[in-house]
């Protein structure tokens, strides 16, 4: 997984040089800053640089001066996300909910919201507006940059009303390139898959714009309480999990192949495969990013022998071991 984070120099002197070479920058640079605390996991190690953009423009102007071979990691909730316990080198960019929480009614039953909107403010916004459609998002505890960026989605094999899919109420989508470019991207510049979607990874959302339809706001807020009576009844919520771990290979499920697989309450060092619901992993107290990992890596191996599928990670995996 790698060494120990290794700089070409002092992480104190690359935050010092950025400033210095950005004047008109308006966001805050922090060196060495722990990442931990902003992730659902609880684990990993620090950013080289971690940079907070003050708005869209300034995130612009920041990448368009940075140099090309400092790489650049977005974190958004990180309720997906897996940071290594050697941290993230190069800049990390974290929004701010000043900055990029925004979430706007508009006419003709559309939600407009930031990249570090979480999806549940989305719903709840949406319902309170009388706009159906969006009620999915009620139980995915992450942001919409998170969401644009794995099509991030809800199913349920009982209840088809709080089914739902990004990409079904996506119009269209702001974002900076990593040369500094703002661009809009419209359904077809997105290239929505299965918890995934097309556009370059160093392509950073800032704000969509959804669709939904007329509902009315009671019937809205009960389909959102479904969602959440869906969750609870099924999947881990009062542990650090990131979600599924793996992704459904097509045709199957993930939970039913790690637990004929006897993946059920495995464990490594402080981390174990959940028995409520098979694909989800939790981190007790004390667990490192290697444990987790290492758990997930077990579990891929055991599906593999026993079923001949081999799982794909859904969880984001980042930074240096």
């Amino acid at each position: 997984m790698g060494s120990a984070m290794t700089a070409a120099e002092p992480a104190v002197g690359l935050a010092a040089r950025l400033s210095a070479t950005m004047p008109a920058l308006r966001g805050r640079l922090l060196a060495n800053e722990p990442l931990a605390p902003f992730t659902w996991l609880r684990v990993g190690g620090p950013a080289e640089v971690l940079f907070t953009p003050a708005d869209t423009e300034d995130l612009a102007y920041f990448l368009k001066n940075l140099p090309a071979e400092i790489p650049v990691t977005v974190i958004g909730l990180a309720s997906n996300m897996i940071i290594r316990d050697g941290g993230i080198p190069g800049v990390v960019i974290r929004f701010s909910p000043k900055g990029f929480g925004q979430v706007i009614v508009e006419e003709g039953h559309r939600i407009r919201a930031g990249a570090f909107a979480a999806d549940r403010k989305v719903a709840v916004a949406a319902a309170e507006a009388g706009i159906g459609g969006l009620e999915f998002y009620f139980g995915i505890p992450g942001s919409i940059g998170g969401a644009l960026r794995m099509n991030a989605g809800t199913r349920s094999n009982t209840n088809p009303e709080i089914e739902g899919e990004t990409r079904e109420r996506f119009v269209e989508a702001k974002a900076v390139t990593r040369a500094g470019e703002i661009v809009l991207l419209k359904p077809e510049d997105m290239k929505f898959a299965y918890r995934n979607c097309g556009v370059a990874p160093d392509t950073i959302f800032v704000e969509a714009l959804f669709q939904g339809f007329a509902r009315p706001p009671a019937e809205a807020h009960a389909i959102n309480a479904a969602v959440q009576e869906h969750r609870e009844k099924d999947q881990e919520t009062k542990v650090r999990t990131a979600g599924s771990t793996f992704k459904n290979p097509p045709g199957h499920s993930s939970w039913r192949l790690i637990r004929d697989a006897g993946g059920l309450d495995l464990r490594v060092g402080q981390a174990e495969m959940s028995r409520k619901h098979a694909n989800f992993l939790i981190a007790h107290d004390g667990a490192t990013a290697a444990d987790i990992e290492t758990l997930g890596e077990e579990i891929r191996k055991r599906v593999k022998a026993k079923s001949g599928i081999e799982l794909e990670w859904e969880v984001k995996r980042v930074g240096i071991g």
